[in-house]
């Protein structure tokens, strides 16, 4: 897909004078046009100090903060099955987890701030409600294996999506991705690791983890957005290089890769249609449930409300903390200008 040149004009109407300022701002916009171009055919990073069209901008903010709040509001669900973890063990690791969460969250929001967009203001769009974050975290983590079948599913799927965007054209999302990535690996095998110890144990033991499967399998395979011809801003991000595949080939490659994982498992994906195709070298698989899908992101997934209600509670308990904070980092500040003058 070719990227679409925005017009340049020095002035918004013939009536007006030609400025020197506004003929140099067309110029700079040209040579900055240029250069965006020539990044995107060989295939180079854009930075932060470099010109980039404002679509592209746009597009970038949207995706990197939607993905900064999906980390933090994906906290919640695995956040509540840490004090009731089956063992020590299992107690630590899930909080390390749900730790990695967090900080995933912060590099994002930090890759997003290097966009012009403050972070103050990313906080308050998902605070209101304006911002949106994966549809996965709108579902219950019923039981202990449920936590096993986001591990697995959820964050394999985040991986096979993630993978790719450390290729992303733009340098501190690409960056960011990279440390995301390895850590996501290892949330991977401790949903692997939960699900295998439930699946060869005892028998109520094994139909708790088939049921957790049964329940996340359908939204993990949505993670990756809707079918391609209902995806208009993945065909534009893919020729910008920041998506480096489609929503449906990711898809494909997910499932391509569960299938055997799940026979390890002894476990059985809840899809009666999926079978090897040996023509197209992949496994078919069923059509999602895209209705369900489009009515949990418009809001009325089971516990969309209380998601944000939790994080809104969570950003008011909080505010004082910010406010010390800030107040100690201004005292910090005003004390070092003091010393600055006295030894001038």
């Amino acid at each position: 897909m070719s990227i679409k040149k925005p017009e340049l004009r020095a002035v918004d109407s013939p009536n007006q004078p030609i400025t020197q300022d506004a003929h140099e701002a067309a110029d700079d916009a040209r040579v900055g046009w240029e250069h965006f171009q020539q990044l995107m055919e060989e295939d180079k990073r854009v930075e932060p100090r470099d010109w980039m069209p404002e679509q592209y901008r746009k597009t970038l903010v949207r995706q990197v903060s939607q993905h900064a709040h999906s980390e933090i509001i994906g906290m919640q669900p695995e956040g509540n099955w840490i004090s009731r973890a089956p063992s020590l063990k299992r107690k630590s690791v899930l909080m390390a987890k749900v730790q990695d969460e967090a900080g995933h969250g912060l590099y994002l929001y930090s890759a997003a701030e290097t966009l012009g967009t403050s972070r103050d203001e990313m906080y308050q769009q998902l605070y209101t409600g304006k911002a949106k974050y994966s549809s996965i975290f709108n579902y219950p983590a019923r039981t202990w294996a449920d936590v096993g079948a986001i591990g697995w599913l959820v964050d394999g799927a985040a991986i096979t999506n993630q993978v790719p965007l450390c290729r992303a054209s733009y340098g501190p999302y690409g960056r960011a991705m990279v440390r995301v990535c390895k850590e996501e690996s290892f949330h991977q095998r401790q949903g692997w690791e939960i699900l295998y110890t439930l699946s060869h144990g005892t028998e109520e033991q094994k139909q708790m983890a088939q049921d957790a499967v049964d329940r996340t399998y359908g939204p993990a395979l949505q993670m990756f957005g809707p079918p391609d011809g209902d995806s208009p801003n993945s065909q534009q991000s893919m020729a910008w290089n920041i998506k480096r595949f489609s929503n449906d080939d990711l898809r494909q490659r997910f499932v391509d890769m569960i299938v055997p994982q799940a026979e390890a498992l002894g476990l059985t994906l809840p899809d009666p249609e999926l079978k090897w195709n040996e023509e197209r070298g992949h496994y078919d698989y069923a059509d999602l449930d895209w209705d369900e899908f489009f009515s949990v992101v418009k809001g009325n997934g089971p516990l969309n409300h209380q998601r944000l209600a939790h994080y809104r509670a969570a950003r008011d308990n909080g505010a004082w903390v910010r406010e010390a904070a800030a107040a100690y980092a201004a005292k910090q500040a005003d004390a070092t200008r003091g010393s600055a003058l006295l030894s001038a």
